[in-house]
């Protein structure tokens, strides 16, 4: 996994962890996190093929957009 992915992993995790408050506010927060941590580690990217005669519309568009 790319490390930013696994730093914003860790960020999460340890936020979660601060939000120990009983009241609804910090209950919503940390489930949030924890859903979204867990959506994380659930996700698995796609290996890039190099030379392939697919055409990614998501990445073309971008592209053009840019410029």
């Amino acid at each position: 996994m790319v490390s930013t992915y696994l730093l914003a992993r860790d960020h999460l995790q340890c936020a979660a962890a601060i939000l120990q408050g009983t009241d609804s506010r910090s209950r919503q927060l940390r489930y949030i996190i924890e859903r979204t941590v867990t959506l994380m580690e659930d996700f698995t990217p796609e290996p890039e093929i190099a030379d392939n005669n697919v055409l990614d519309f998501a990445r073309y568009r971008n592209r053009a957009v840019r410029g």
